[in-house]
């Protein structure tokens, strides 16, 4: 069963795209290749139960296991050791990858506090997309009893291409709530 997202990308998002930039390939059009979703629990170090609890958070939001990520390197200002667990990730890929991301534009996003829209210069110079939420509950799967502690998360959208102007107007087509470009400009003064 492909995700509406999916859907939605086939027959309205890529015949606009072939139109405004003028190619024919599809492949050469920006498309989502996956999603990154990052929980990073510093408070591991001391309380082990803070990174269960965001593993399993993170396994209820995305609906895949998480992988627990280790410590690089020792950093003796925050009495870190190289290879403690310090956090959790997931990479969703195919219909999960669509679907968390339907769930993310029309479910979470308009749930922060104080939401104005997502900052539409947050690309990193190769067409990926990165965002920030500073609480897991504004995902409507999540118990808000289970949970009482607040964990954010960071969230990479990766967009095949190379061109920062493509992949915003591919994530704009999808439903992306972008701030408009001056209050962009205004807001960073």
């Amino acid at each position: 069963m492909a995700a509406r997202l999916q859907d939605r990308y086939e027959q309205e998002v890529l015949p606009q795209l072939v139109e405004k930039f003028g190619r024919k390939n599809r492949l050469s059009l920006p498309r989502l290749q996956k999603i990154v979703v990052n929980m990073g629990v510093g408070s591991a170090i001391t309380e082990k139960k803070h990174l269960e609890d965001a593993t399993s958070a993170l396994a209820e939001i995305t609906g895949q296991k998480p992988v627990i990520t280790r410590a690089r390197k020792s950093i003796a200002g925050f009495r870190l050791r190289q290879g403690m667990n310090i956090g959790c990730k997931v990479t969703l890929r195919g219909t999960r990858m669509y679907q968390f991301l339907d769930r993310l534009i029309s479910l979470a996003i308009p749930r922060v506090r104080d939401f104005r829209g997502l900052n539409p210069k947050a690309f990193d110079g190769h067409g990926n997309y990165s965002l920030g939420l500073f609480e897991q509950l504004v995902f409507p799967e999540l118990n808000p009893d289970k949970y009482s502690r607040t964990q954010g998360m960071n969230i990479t959208l990766v967009i095949s291409g190379d061109n920062d102007q493509e992949s915003r107007e591919f994530l704009r087509l999808m439903g992306m709530p972008f701030k408009s470009e001056t209050e962009a400009t205004n807001g960073a003064a």
